[in-house]
């Protein structure tokens, strides 16, 4: 049996070369263009906290009442589609 490195090494690049995608920011990108700036997220959960009990935090659910405010817990964004508040690189789910 005769090994092809070059062969082997061709699946190698293919396989460095092909798309990923990120688990924190869903974007797809090329492991060559990732930077230390490329992947914005929140490093955080969309939370809910009732007014009336500001020390205690959970996920939202789809019981919480209208009165409770709803937020991103590490940068108090509003909106659940607001851009991230922290870049990285892209993390992949193959890593």
């Amino acid at each position: 049996m005769t090994v092809d490195y070059c062969q082997i090494m061709d699946k190698h690049k293919d396989n460095e070369i092909r798309e990923k995608v990120c688990r924190r920011c869903q974007q797809t990108y090329s492991p060559f263009s990732n930077t230390s700036s490329a992947c914005r997220y929140h490093p955080s959960f969309f939370v809910c906290r009732r007014h009336d009990d500001q020390k205690r935090y959970y996920e939202l659910g789809p019981d919480d009442p209208p009165y409770a405010a709803k937020f991103y817990d590490c940068c108090g964004a509003e909106q659940p589609e607001a851009p991230g508040c922290s870049t990285s690189f892209h993390v992949s789910y193959d890593d």
